[in-house]
């Protein structure tokens, strides 16, 4: 087993991946778990960034509603490349538009979610998944 660790050879790339997208998945999901929480969602609707977008109220609920349904999809592994483009899309706009754009400091969840949704576009679902034939 140790010269297993100390190799550069893959030990289990699709197991790894599948390891890491249900992570992943179950971390947006959870974000997502927010669009439930009247008050809390409330209060996003009175960021500044927010009160800019055209009808706040459902860009709010459309984007918890997007962190929620993607991370669930993405756990299960079930249309992983569509869903990584979601995530990518929102978590893009909220490093953008809603946070600084500061991937080194402050708004590193946001861009290190778009990072993990191009890491499943390009590799797809992998093991443990639900895939559509």
């Amino acid at each position: 087993m140790a010269s297993k660790i100390f190799s550069s050879a893959p030990i289990s790339i699709e197991k790894g991946l599948a390891v890491v997208r249900i992570i992943i998945g179950l971390l947006m999901a959870y974000h997502g778990l927010e669009v439930f929480d009247r008050e809390l969602m409330e209060g996003y609707v009175t960021w500044d960034k927010i009160q800019g977008l055209p009808a706040p109220h459902i860009m709010v609920y459309l984007g918890k509603g997007a962190e929620l349904v993607s991370g669930i999809l993405l756990t299960i592994g079930l249309f992983t490349r569509i869903t990584s483009l979601a995530i990518i899309v929102n978590m893009l706009f909220i490093y953008f538009f809603v946070g600084n754009g500061q991937f080194w400091y402050g708004d590193q969840h946001p861009f290190l979610f778009a990072v993990f949704g191009l890491l499943f576009l390009m590799t797809g679902p992998g093991a443990w998944s639900i895939r559509m034939k």
